[in-house]
């Protein structure tokens, strides 16, 4: 008898657990879709292991901008380097979901196929990690940023929320803490360097870039003359 009360309390708990999680993450979107986000898990995390690790300073840095004063450059350049597919596609690029699979089973090097909605949904409302459960999660939000949010908001959150170094959080950021600069000012290069780090900003520093990131950047200034974005003139200033 007291076994089946405890099911009964367990079910009763889960469902309501279920439930708020479900209010919360819809009530959460539809606030954001309106809202800046003021901050997100990783950044808490990255303080944390700021505080925790001597070697490091503690720096936030994080400066919200709309996306009428973000470079073009910035954003073609994003999105050459990012996700070219991310004005045709809801949230899930499959015929690079399938590349990538593909590549991965025949090759030690593996490579991702995350679109720029899924990155957004990670970076606003989850964690770093490889774990099954955060990965469902972060289909979850993918499918519910891409129902309540336009392609502009998707791009304007991602691109003011990505990490592009310890500490540095966003495009305006980032901007003016390699360029001294704001973000409506990048030129082309500057704007393919940033894009150039994003796959592991912790790593790579755009003012002293490596082989490597060098020729990330010229791929990308390449890719740049042939993606376009539909919220902006097609045609990307060459600096």
């Amino acid at each position: 008898m007291i076994q089946k009360i405890k099911n009964i309390n367990f079910k009763k708990w889960l469902y309501t657990a279920i439930f708020s999680f479900v209010i919360l993450s819809f009530v959460s979107v539809i606030a954001l879709r309106f809202v800046p986000a003021i901050a997100t898990p990783l950044m808490f995390i990255r303080s944390g292991e700021q505080l925790s690790d001597k070697s490091r300073d503690f720096r936030w840095e994080k400066d919200w901008v709309s996306m009428d004063k973000i470079s073009k450059n910035a954003i073609i350049a994003v999105v050459s380097s990012e996700d070219q597919n991310f004005c045709e596609h809801n949230g899930f690029d499959f015929d690079a979901i399938e590349k990538a699979m593909a590549h991965n089973k025949v090759s030690k090097k593996k490579i991702g196929a995350s679109t720029i909605s899924q990155q957004t949904a990670k970076n606003v409302f989850l964690w770093q990690s490889r774990t099954w459960v955060r990965k469902g999660l972060e289909a979850y939000f993918t499918l519910l940023i891409e129902l309540f949010w336009s392609k502009d908001r998707i791009l304007e959150m991602y691109l003011n929320v990505v990490e592009f170094g310890d500490g540095i959080y966003g495009i305006e950021a980032a901007a003016q803490h390699y360029y001294g600069k704001s973000a409506a000012d990048l030129n082309k290069s500057e704007a393919a360097m940033l894009a150039a780090i994003l796959p592991n900003p912790l790593k790579y520093n755009p003012t002293n870039p490596t082989k490597y990131l060098k020729s990330r950047q010229k791929r990308i200034i390449r890719e740049m003359y042939a993606v376009t974005y539909p919220a902006i003139e097609s045609d990307v200033s060459v600096n």
